[in-house]
């Protein structure tokens, strides 16, 4: 039936093996550095987090009507409460945490701790999961969302440990 062509093989690559394996054992190297930071933390470059200027702990309770309420935790005092279907912002981070406490298998009764920083960051963090969201990430508009529940809260005396020392206190 047809014929085959052979054609000669002009396109053949000898690779030298010297640079394969030099390349093999820097991703070997740089693996290994990479896990041995991770699991020592010696290496590792850590940014201070600006000092608090004002905090609230705060209890986010679903509501029979689908709404959700906002509470203090020191307190019990009502602060804020989001109408069915509204606040997209504030429910997609609240679920967001919610699932993370579900599958530490975690319970939802502890606060979450909403926190205002000197470096003008708001930010609100689940510390029983250590997760951390930085509101500001994602607008001004939902950025005043969670402002507004801490309206009333005094103004935080920053900690003598989180202010920089002057030369003459060191």
């Amino acid at each position: 039936m047809g014929a085959f062509i052979h054609l000669p093989d002009d396109h053949r690559h000898d690779v030298p093996k010297a640079p394969l394996y030099g390349a093999g054992a820097l991703i070997l190297i740089t693996l290994l550095l990479v896990a041995g930071v991770r699991l020592t933390g010696i290496g590792e470059l850590k940014t201070p987090r600006a000092p608090i200027v004002a905090e609230r702990l705060l209890h986010f309770t679903d509501q029979p009507d689908g709404g959700i309420a906002v509470h203090d935790a020191a307190d019990g005092r009502f602060v804020a409460r989001a109408a069915p279907g509204e606040q997209g912002f504030l429910r997609g981070t609240l679920r967001g945490l919610a699932r993370e406490r579900k599958r530490e298998r975690i319970g939802p009764d502890a606060p979450l701790r909403l926190s205002s920083r000197a470096d003008g960051r708001l930010l609100l963090e689940d510390p029983e999961t250590g997760r951390l969201v930085d509101l500001g990430a994602f607008g001004a508009q939902n950025v005043a969302i969670f402002t507004r529940m801490l309206e009333g809260v005094p103004q935080a005396a920053v900690a003598a440990v989180d202010a920089p020392q002057s030369p003459t206190q060191r």
